[in-house]
């Protein structure tokens, strides 16, 4: 876990939901939408997107125990624990109103059965008192969660508080995850997340990792993640890559749909390493305070009809600040690309329909050419590529030829980039230089001295091999563009001229006519 960013310097019940009506088609539209608005329609070529602002005004619990159900008593302290221990599994447990209470060791946690339910009356509150290190734990699957409120627990870095364990089957829905150490939520195969309030927690709002096989089949769908990494963790450990709103590892197959990203002290959502088959889509990202999104060293994704707003101002003007004059963008693509032998609905990147307005740039591909299996300056932990499952295998001389050449490196290949509106007003974002960059470039190999890919071979392919390809798209405001390396910065008709060919059946101005 904690994998540095490589830049260029090295079937749920229904949802009761307060819904949130972004249009994203329109200029100017930057603040804070009310909430209780209507879901708007999706009309033909622009994005209407409809999410969760749940936080605010949280879905009610049950007023009375359900029948069959247990009741547990908030005056009682661990009173949760205990009666989960003693009832069978498929047991349904109904919180009384008020704060609910571990015993006072910092191991006490609710340890499910299998099938088990629980269920928060109003007003019903887990809190761990700054004491408690984890809320729920086990191996038990298929345990649902619902209409409470878990806060308090102080989960050590990289843990959470919620679903410790990682089981599979978990349904958390109509809850509220708030103010955790660590991550207010770990996530099992399965997993449904719906509905939900994941905010102000330590580090992540969600750390979607398991050790061993991949988590299959997420689904996190109808929430507001906001406020996360209020530990700051990428200052305290500087370029850890261990922090989001959410972050994904080793994950084949995630729909994640329909939520409201916002306000997170980092990036917004963050796959990392191995990651496959992605839906993102109908999502609003809001100013995150680094980029809206990062697909890093992964596969396979649909990223459609997703408003970004006002996203990545605080890193990206840092950087810039610093006079480092990479790309950075609010929608990252840093090793991933489509790649048709490893199974997912797209055999391909398709970023499609979505609005990205007044963020500190654009989208970026990336491909580190000093970063492959086997190489020293392969931040992700010793892991290959899903196409190499021994990493030892990536060594000379065999790296050097087919199939080991392709395949021990991650692509940023096969992404398609299209119907999409980039709208930059550079007075609200308050920059004069580097906010404004859409750009696929690479570094120039150098590392390690046995590397075959050295020298410019990598910003040839992921710039003119690798099929990456801009086409169909409005752009509204003074864009530049970046390819092959850091230094070749493009007017839009050097973008679309030769070499390049870039943006076919795209327009351009330099302001908004409207």
């Amino acid at each position: 876990m904690g994998i540095k960013r490589r830049h260029w310097a090295s079937a749920a019940a229904p949802l009761a939901l307060a819904l949130l009506a972004v249009t994203g088609c329109e200029s100017g539209t930057s603040g804070t939408p009310a909430a209780g608005a209507t879901a708007a329609p999706v009309t033909s070529g622009a994005p209407s997107t409809s999410v969760a602002r749940v936080c605010e005004k949280p879905a009610a619990g049950p007023a009375k125990a359900p029948k069959g159900a247990v009741t547990v008593d908030p005056s009682v302290t661990g009173d949760l624990a205990a009666k989960t221990k003693s009832s069978p599994p498929k047991t349904t447990f109904w919180l009384r109103p008020g704060k609910h209470r571990l015993e006072p060791d910092r191991y006490a946690q609710v340890i499910p059965k299998e099938g088990n339910t629980y269920l928060g009356a109003p007003g019903a509150v887990l809190d761990g008192r700054k004491t408690n290190q984890y809320a729920f734990g086990g191996t038990a699957r298929d345990v649902t969660i619902r209409f409470l409120t878990v806060q308090g627990f102080v989960a050590p870095h990289n843990e959470g508080v919620v679903n410790h364990d990682s089981a599979d089957g978990w349904v958390i829905e109509h809850a509220t995850i708030q103010k955790n150490s660590g991550a207010g939520l770990m996530a099992g195969a399965h997993q449904q997340v719906r509905a939900s309030c994941l905010r102000d927690n330590g580090q992540y709002g969600m750390n979607a990792y398991k050790a061993g096989d991949p988590i299959r089949g997420l689904v996190v769908e109808g929430n507001e993640i906001v406020g996360n990494n209020t530990g700051d963790w990428e200052r305290r450990r500087k370029g850890c890559g261990c922090t989001g709103g959410i972050k994904f590892w080793a994950v084949n197959g995630a729909d994640v749909r329909g939520n409201w990203v916002h306000d997170n002290r980092g990036t917004g959502l963050w796959a990392d390493t191995n990651n496959n088959d992605f839906r993102i889509e109908d999502n609003v990202f809001e100013a995150n305070d680094g980029a809206a999104l990062i697909y890093e060293t992964s596969y396979n994704a649909v990223i459609r009809r997703n408003t970004i707003r006002r996203n990545n101002r605080v890193e990206g003007r840092g950087y810039a600040e610093r006079g480092d004059n990479f790309p950075f963008a609010t929608v990252y693509l840093s090793e991933s690309g489509g790649e048709p032998r490893v199974k997912a609905r797209t055999d391909k990147i398709e970023i499609y329909r979505n609005v990205l307005e007044n963020n500190w740039s654009g989208i970026t591909l990336w491909e580190n050419a000093d970063r492959f299996c086997n190489s020293p300056a392969n931040t992700s932990s010793g892991d290959c590529t899903l196409l190499v499952k021994k990493t030892d295998r990536c060594a000379q001389p065999a790296i050097a030829k087919a199939p080991l050449y392709a395949d021990c490196r991650w692509k940023t290949q096969r992404v398609d980039i299209h119907d999409n509106r980039f709208v930059l007003d550079k007075s609200a974002v308050d920059c004069t230089v580097k906010c404004d960059r859409m750009a696929v470039l690479a570094n120039y190999g150098t590392y390690p001295d046995w590397s075959p890919y050295q020298g410019e071979r990598v910003s040839e392919a992921i710039t003119r091999k690798q099929h990456n390809r801009w086409h169909d798209n409005v752009y509204v405001g003074p864009w530049k563009f970046v390819a092959y390396d850091p230094s070749r910065v493009l007017e839009f008709g050097q973008w679309q001229g030769t070499p390049y060919q870039q943006d076919a059946g795209s327009t351009f101005r330099a302001r908004d006519g409207g």
